[in-house]
């Protein structure tokens, strides 16, 4: 994700969890007492959810909502980019595995 359209894109990101979990938007709606159809507006970045819903959104997906600076936006993203695709589990780290893969490699 481009940091300058982060805030533009977040929903964007947020389906992409959900597809990376195997979820559609109607068993991620079941999961979390709410509609399909307002998934949907949410992903289409139709409605400003709540911060509660989001984080209900990403925890329910493997994910972990963070609040990052501005400035270490750039780094955070080039170490995500580093692990696209790199084989743990076909998605993308979240940031507890990030910290517990680099804790494992200090220990060897």
């Amino acid at each position: 994700m481009d940091p300058r359209t982060a805030n533009s894109t977040w929903h964007i990101e947020l389906q992409r969890a959900r597809v990376r979990a195997g979820l559609s938007q109607r068993e991620l709606a079941s999961r979390l007492g709410m509609t399909q159809a307002h998934i949907s507006r949410i992903e289409g970045g139709l409605v400003d959810p709540r911060l509660s819903t989001v984080v209900e959104i990403a925890r329910a997906v493997g994910s972990i909502p963070m609040l990052i600076p501005r400035r270490a936006l750039p780094a955070v993203l080039g170490v995500l980019r580093d692990f696209e695709g790199s084989g743990i589990r076909g998605r993308r780290p979240s940031a507890v595995e990030l910290l517990v893969a680099d804790n494992e490699e200090g220990d060897r």
